[in-house]
């Protein structure tokens, strides 16, 4: 694995994430009422998601594993492989199915998951890129 190329999309997941936190309202009444805070909010999930996707397939070029055929699909690969937990995998899985809708279908996007995802959810991604890490620094120990 390439380690300045991950080094650089996990300051970038970090900087979304970051973005996210400084922006969120205090409560989600503000949140739904904020129109420049969801924006950013929304955006900076989706590119958290993207870029997350972005490391599993990566991981995914390193070895002999088959592209995966979505993008959930290579959370469930990299999980098959040992890079990554069960728990992070299945985490990072939902976190596609949000961003499919926030690109494919803004207009449906719920606000109200949007914050909970704001809120309670961006450990999910620092979790994800622990473990990269960690695999990166030891692959041999997983």
């Amino acid at each position: 694995m390439d380690s300045v190329v991950l080094e650089k999309k996990v300051d970038s997941i970090l900087r979304y994430l970051t973005r996210i936190e400084q922006r969120l309202p205090i409560n989600e009444e503000q949140f739904l009422s904020d129109y420049d805070a969801q924006d950013v909010v929304v955006l900076n999930i989706t590119r958290a998601v993207q870029l997350s996707v972005d490391i599993a397939t990566h991981v995914l070029s390193t070895g002999n594993e088959a592209v995966p055929n979505t993008m959930s699909d290579a959370f469930t690969k990299v999980h098959r492989q040992g890079v990554i937990s069960g728990r992070v995998a299945a985490k990072m899985k939902k976190s596609v199915g949000y961003r499919n809708v926030a690109v494919h279908s803004y207009d449906d996007v719920d606000l109200s998951i949007t914050y909970a995802i704001a809120r309670d959810h961006l450990q999910d991604f620092k979790d994800f890129i622990k473990e990269i890490i960690s695999w990166e620094l030891h692959p041999s120990l997983k």
